[in-house]
């Protein structure tokens, strides 16, 4: 259905740079390495890919998610993805040449800014891993806060953590909040769907 795109970074490479900012920025990554297939397929089998025109994707790091999410969209749809880290901004534009895809050197706090910026007012879904649990609770608030907001109704907020306390955080902001867990991932992960609350 759609172009697989081949990366000249290597795995291992990936697995390097993954780990280097790890120790760099551990309360920033969460993981000293990245998510395991049973994690990206127990959270992208939630994905209504016929109808999925634009995705973004909080904090991509090395691009472990990008490249399932890419395999799976619509040719004419767009995946957004929103990076802090230097590192892994310059890496994901070297290595990933794939029209659909726009790398925002960035906050998830400001995805309603972002959105704007490249002609979009809402997304269909937002994926993310960021470690809402080490950082400030404005800054988690904020980002929650404006998922909900621009996500399209049917859409869906998918997250994986290490920590269940997102659960409570996701029910204040969001519609219905289905969980599950997923013990083949190094931390056994939480996963999320959080539907967007009606305005």
């Amino acid at each position: 259905m759609n172009r697989v795109q081949k990366t000249s970074g290597s795995r291992r490479g990936q697995l390097a740079l993954f780990a280097r900012n790890f120790l760099k920025h551990p309360r920033m990554l969460g993981s000293v390495i990245p998510s395991s297939r049973f994690t990206i397929e127990g959270l992208l089998k939630h994905v209504d890919w016929n109808r999925a025109r634009v995705v973004v994707e909080y904090g991509p790091g090395v691009g472990t998610f990008t490249h399932h999410v890419l395999k799976r969209m619509r040719p004419d749809a767009t995946l957004i993805v929103i990076e802090m880290n230097d590192d892994f901004v310059t890496y994901l534009r070297e290595n990933i040449p794939d029209p659909r895809l726009h790398v925002v050197h960035g906050s998830a706090a400001d995805v309603d800014a972002e959105l704007r910026k490249l002609g979009h007012d809402r997304m269909d879904y937002a994926i993310s891993g960021i470690p809402f649990s080490t950082m400030p609770p404005e800054v988690r608030a904020e980002i929650l806060k404006k998922t909900n907001a621009v996500l399209n109704p049917g859409g869906a907020f998918l997250v994986y953590q290490f920590a269940p306390s997102i659960g409570g955080h996701l029910e204040k902001f969001f519609g219905k909040v289905d969980r599950s867990f997923e013990p083949l991932n190094i931390l056994p992960a939480h996963l999320f769907v959080a539907h967007p609350r009606a305005a």
